[in-house]
């Protein structure tokens, strides 16, 4: 039933929170249920529920028996979706530690800054990325470093061949020097192939600290407890029991684990409902994504607008069967109701936009099945409540734009080390400020407007302008700059930077050459404009407001 006063709404339903006291009870449960079950699959190999419980049952095992971490003590992933991934987060967090995940492409910048705030004492690591871990490991807490390779969980030649060909023949792993770091392929043969079940109490409601910007462009690390996650995992399951089946689904899975929806929907309710995720390690590699989709009939498909337009496009969309295809959810972006229309008209599936916060778990609001309304990030799941509210928050009335307001079960627990961010964010009585301009109309329907901060969202990844803008201006060649995001087909949006240089004889092309040396690619500005002055206040701020109407004005003219 949908409760409508004036802009507050709240979908009411029949979700049980209180199932399981913690994920481990919950991963148990659905590996006990679903034993023979595929779980994962990925590069052509996979695992059963089976294999994952005792994977991660002797990876538990090795955490507490043979490192010195101990319950509450933050443990780092940095890999892309394969899988050692599922192992290591449902190991991790039986052995009670804290999860903290981590983009593979972030610079060394972004990495030393990510470890050093969370104060991770462990990380599993995929061998591509190493050579960077090895220039920051010595500024962090980082005492345990284990290793993986693509191919490791992968049976016998198989293995051999991809980590060769990812070694030699690709060259995707540059040298490094980590003498102190184990492997992964050692940690599993030491362990019995008959781990008995690890039972520790954590020490801390604490599941994982994901971050996430901020307003001043500083990454922040978003408190989310086993509560938090559990109860997100049971909302989205109530949402889409018309569309998603327990035990039998195949669900294709190109976001990566490191992002929240993908690790809710993949790592924690695909789980739950004992389904076979198909995990995409390079989702930018459309042509074998198509392949992994004509493999597999999946009921189950994932994405962002950009990812949904690259398919509609490609050579081979035609040659998928989508005839068991019953979910397609868009989140991270908007989604472009052309491309809903042009996806729905291929494979005959409803699309089903949310909308979700890392703060938040993070799913808030969904399109639910069979009632759909483009344009619209859908309603409210289930126990959770919005307002819609003007800047000295007080409601609006209904149908009319203020800053969203959320409250439910899967609200953070705050900012990680960081009381001051968690009082500007959370009121007393724990409503989240999204920083995002908001309408809900009669129907309880949710329309995300406008963004109350400056926040860019190239193809479904936050891009905060001052820390862009922190990176440029260290550069001895520039005086000042800003960045504002400029609308584009592809991504939803591209960075473009404003400079004003010492040096008159830099040039774009070193300009955006020093980004990629201290940015991951999609903080990299796409275009660069080189001007005399920026708009300012009286008080000296510069004012990206009039950027972006300026460009909005070129690009109205053009």
């Amino acid at each position: 039933m949908m409760i409508a006063a004036e802009n507050t709404t709240v979908l009411t339903g029949d979700v049980d929170l209180d199932r399981f006291a913690t994920l481990p009870d919950m991963f148990r449960y659905a590996c006990d249920t679903y034993a023979d079950n595929t779980a994962f699959s990925a590069l052509g190999g996979a695992m059963t529920f089976r294999e994952l419980d005792q994977y991660s049952e002797c990876f538990a095992q090795f955490l507490v028996n043979k490192t010195s971490l101990q319950p509450g003590d933050r443990i780092a992933i940095q890999l892309p979706n394969i899988l050692q991934f599922p192992i290591i987060l449902m190991g991790a967090l039986k052995a009670g530690l804290v999860l903290v995940t981590t983009n593979p492409l972030y610079t060394e910048r972004e990495m030393q800054h990510q470890f050093t705030d969370s104060g991770a004492k462990a990380i599993v690591i995929l061998a591509n990325f190493c050579s960077k871990l090895e220039k920051v490991l010595p500024k962090t807490s980082i005492e345990t470093v284990i290793v993986t390779e693509l191919g490791d969980m992968l049976p016998g030649f198989r293995r051999v061949l991809v980590n060769a060909a990812v070694r030699h023949v690709q060259k995707l792993v540059p040298a490094y020097h980590l003498p102190e770091a184990m492997r992964w392929r050692d940690i599993l043969r030491a362990g019995d192939s008959h781990c008995e079940r690890v039972n520790v109490d954590s020490g801390t409601d604490m599941a994982m600290v994901l971050y996430t910007g901020g307003t001043t462009g500083v990454a922040k690390g978003a408190m989310l407890t086993h509560a938090n996650l559990i109860s997100n995992t049971m909302q989205l399951r109530d949402f889409a029991r018309p569309v998603i089946h327990d035990g039998t689904d195949v669900m294709i899975a190109p976001l990566p684990m490191y992002h929240s929806y993908a690790f809710l929907l993949h790592g924690l309710m695909s789980v739950y409902t004992g389904n076979h995720s198909v995990l995409i390690p390079n989702p930018r590699d459309v042509d074998s994504l198509v392949k992994a989709m004509r493999r597999h009939k999946a009921t189950g498909f994932v994405g962002i607008n950009t990812l949904y337009l690259a398919l509609c496009r490609h050579r081979d969309i035609d040659k998928i069967d989508f005839s068991n295809l019953r979910f397609s959810g868009a989140g991270g972006m908007a989604l472009a109701i052309n491309v809903a229309k042009e996806w729905t008209r291929i494979t005959g599936c409803e699309m089903h936009e949310g909308y979700g916060l890392t703060e938040c778990s993070p799913v808030v609001t969904i399109n639910p099945p069979g009632n759909v309304k483009l344009g619209t990030v859908g309603k409210p799941i289930a126990q959770t409540r919005l307002r819609v509210v003007n800047d000295d928050g007080v409601d609006v009335p209904a149908g009319e734009k203020g800053e969203l307001w959320v409250h439910g079960p899967q609200v953070m627990k705050g900012y990680w080390q960081n009381e001051s961010a968690t009082r500007e964010a959370l009121t007393e009585d724990r409503w989240f400020k999204t920083g995002d301009y908001a309408q809900i109309d009669e129907e309880g329907y949710v329309r995300i407007v406008d963004r109350k901060k400056d926040m860019i969202i190239v193809s479904g990844f936050n891009v905060f302008p001052s820390e862009i803008e922190e990176v440029v201006n260290a550069h001895p060649d520039v005086y000042e700059c800003a960045v504002i995001g400029v609308p584009d087909e592809e991504s939803g949006e591209i960075v473009k930077l404003f400079a004003v240089l010492k040096n008159t004889s830099l040039t774009e092309d070193q300009l955006r050459a020093y980004c990629k040396e201290n940015l991951t690619a999609y903080k990299v500005p796409k275009q660069v404009e080189f001007v005399k002055e920026l708009p300012k206040s009286n008080v000296g701020k510069v004012l990206r407001r009039e950027l972006r109407e300026a460009e909005l004005k070129k690009s109205k003219s053009g």
